[in-house]
Parts: structure tokens; C-alpha cells; sequence
């Protein structure tokens, strides 16, 4: 780095992420385990929910670029990660804990945020490619939350954010069905902020992020304060779905659906009496 673009922040002990300056004022953060589709580990998935507080604190930062590095933005959570979940309770904990961090750090980090989406965009890389201020994607992108089809409730951000995006019904059916949704149809419905073609994804989130680095830095700051008190009000629906989330992974459904992952198969979900919610009074 330059004198000028040196940073009151360290980021020097983060492994699954990359950090460099494209211009004045721009710090651009990589997922950056592209041998593995940028699929998050334990260490990596601590490392996305916490860099938002350095960023914050970073004086030399006033925009942030999100992207991945290789052919994909984030294939989701590790299979590792995921088994570790589903056999500790402590794992569990603690990937509840980051997972709600990750959320609220980035509703609450003060500096704008520009998600690039290429290829695959999967679990947590989704949640803060989604909870991005302005997210761009490549048409050819593939954005899908496949929650359901792990075999646990979808959790992470998808109660708190997507049903403000493109609207409750369109929601249900990409959450409850694990449908995906392209790049180029994820802005036609709402759900990202605009879609490129590929070649120009990185050029355009740029230009952004360079935009915002010039206006008004209070203002940009105080506007993405105040709209996302709509995501601050669905804070408790937000925290009832990453609860239910969690308490999937110590059943049957989620052993069976990673399972068929690893075997490259269609799940054959175990046939027991669902859990149903308890009605209201």
C-alpha cells in the first residue's frame, strides 16, 4: 500500500479473505478459496462475520467492494463445517453466534457496501452478497439459498431481507423450494440492486463504490443508517429463523441431505411426523 491508502486497521490475520485498494478510498474484499468454489470453512465463516467491525473502524475505507475470487462468489458452507454442526452442540453455538454477527455487522457496519456476484452464490457468501447496500450481478450468476434442501429451516438472512426485496411470495418460493434465481432475473424481481453482463461485473461495482467514495460521506452513511431500520425491525423474525435454523441441525433431515450432496444424489428425506410450529392461541 501507499502512504496515502495506508490503513489505522489491520487486516493481516485473515487467511480466507483478500484485501486490496483499487482506488482512493476502496477497500475490495475477496473470498478467497477459489480451489473450493470460495466454500466457507469454519475460519472463513468467522472471518466474513467479523471483518465488518474492522471495516467499520477503518479510517482509510469509506466503500467496500464484496466478490470472490476463481470461477464463483461462494458455493456456501464447507460439508466439514456443516457435519461439525450437526454432531456438537457447541459447533452449533457457535456458528449461531457468527451467523447473527455476520447479519448484524453488516446491517450496522456505517461504511456502503457493493456485493460483484459471479457463478455461484450460496449460503453465508449470499447472506452478505444480499445484505450488500448495492449489489451487482453478472446475468450469467446463479444465487439460490438452498437451506431446505440441506434439510434445515432457511435461516441466515432470508426471513430478514428477502421478503423486503422482491416480496413475501416470490420469497416462499425460492426459500421453500431452493429454486435458483439467475443474475439477470434476481434484478428483474428485485432481489439484487442491478445485473451486468460478466464482463462488465467488476468494472461497474467499481465505478459504484468510486461513486460513493465522492458524495457526501455523512449523508451516504446516515441514508444507509435509516433504511436499514426496515431490516432492524425484522430483527425478531430475523432471530426466530436463524434459532429454527439451528435446531435443524440436530435432526434426521440435514444427515440425509448432506449426505446426497456428498453422493451426488437426490435426497430421500426420512418419512416421520414433521415438526409443525405450535398454533397460536
Amino acid at each position: 500500500m501507499s502512504e496515502h491508502t495506508k490503513s489505522n486497521v489491520s487486516y493481516a490475520s485473515y487467511r480466507a479473505l483478500a484485501f486490496d485498494r483499487p482506488a482512493r478510498g476502496v477497500l475490495r474484499i475477496t473470498l478467497n478459496r477459489p480451489e473450493r468454489l470460495n466454500a466457507l470453512d469454519a475460519r472463513g465463516h468467522d472471518e466474513l462475520a467479523r471483518v465488518w467491525r474492522d471495516v467499520d473502524e477503518d479510517a482509510q475505507t469509506s466503500a467496500v467492494i464484496l466478490c470472490g475470487a476463481g470461477r464463483a462468489f461462494s458455493a456456501g458452507g464447507d460439508f466439514d463445517m456443516v457435519e461439525e454442526m450437526i454432531d456438537s452442540f457447541d459447533a452449533r453455538v457457535r456458528v449461531w453466534r457468527e451467523s447473527k454477527d455476520l447479519v448484524y455487522n453488516i446491517i450496522n457496519c456505517s461504511k456502503p457496501i457493493v456485493s460483484a456476484i459471479h457463478g455461484s452464490a450460496v449460503g453465508a457468501g449470499l447472506v452478505a452478497a444480499l445484505l450488500a447496500d448495492i449489489s451487482v450481478a453478472a446475468r450469467s450468476a446463479k444465487l439460490v439459498d438452498g437451506h431446505t434442501r440441506l434439510g434445515v429451516a432457511a435461516g441466515d438472512h432470508a426471513a430478514i431481507i428477502w421478503p423486503l426485496l422482491c416480496g413475501m411470495a416470490k420469497a416462499k418460493y425460492h426459500l421453500m423450494l431452493c429454486e435458483p434465481v439467475s443474475g439477470e432475473k434476481a434484478e428483474q424481481i428485485g432481489l439484487v440492486s442491478l445485473a451486468v453482463d460478466d464482463v462488465e461485473l467488476q468494472d461497474t461495482a467499481l465505478s459504484i463504490a468510486t461513486r460513493l467514495v465522492n458524495g457526501a460521506p455523512s449523508a451516504v452513511r446516515l441514508t444507509k443508517y435509516a433504511l436499514n431500520n426496515w431490516l432492524r425491525q425484522a430483527g425478531p423474525t430475523f432471530d426466530a429463523s436463524l434459532a429454527l435454523e439451528m435446531f435443524g441441525f440436530g435432526g434426521a433431515e440435514v444427515r440425509e441431505g448432506v449426505a446426497s450432496f456428498r453422493e451426488k444424489r437426490a435426497p430421500a428425506f426420512p418419512v416421520t411426523t414433521p415438526v409443525s410450529p405450535a398454533r397460536s392461541a
